[in-house]
């Protein structure tokens, strides 16, 4: 039953890194859109582009929600299935909080590259680089979270 569990992990894992791809890159995509200006050829590219790597990104996310919660509730349904979580188990809740917290900002973006697709304006690119870099800090503290266990 390690075995299985260990299958479970290794494409959570996966999924979330696909996922992350999506969260890093989508804002990237806006970032050219709002630098593109009335180039329309190319805009609607990069909203082309935006649009599928924001489905590509739900369909990954979805994957690695279902593998995260065979991975925590697993033991509940198959016997001699490992647990992930012992007790105290309040780093998990504080990765979980990022994880939604990762969540909105993903939907942000997403809304923010509809807005951008009907022809409302965005923010300013070089605003869009900043929101662009803050996952990476959210990131950090969930493999943190992950891998210390501090409470």
């Amino acid at each position: 039953m390690y075995s299985a569990y260990l299958w479970v992990k290794s494409f959570h894992i996966l999924f979330v890194v696909a996922w992350m791809s999506s969260v890093f890159y989508l804002p990237r995509i806006l970032v050219n859109v709002a630098e593109a200006g009335d180039q329309a050829a190319v805009r609607a590219r990069l909203l082309l582009m935006g649009r599928r790597l924001y489905r590509f990104g739900h369909n990954m996310f979805g994957l690695a929600f279902v593998a995260g919660l065979v991975l925590w509730l697993g033991h509940r349904v198959v016997g001699g299935f490992p647990t992930m979580v012992g007790s105290p188990a309040g780093w998990l809740h504080a990765k979980l909080a990022l994880v939604v917290l990762l969540v909105v900002y993903y939907v942000l973006t997403g809304r923010w590259l509809k807005n951008a697709a009907a022809g409302k304006p965005l923010a300013s690119a070089r605003a869009l680089r900043v929101f662009n870099e803050l996952p990476v800090l959210v990131l950090l503290a969930i493999v943190w979270l992950v891998l210390a266990k501090p409470f």
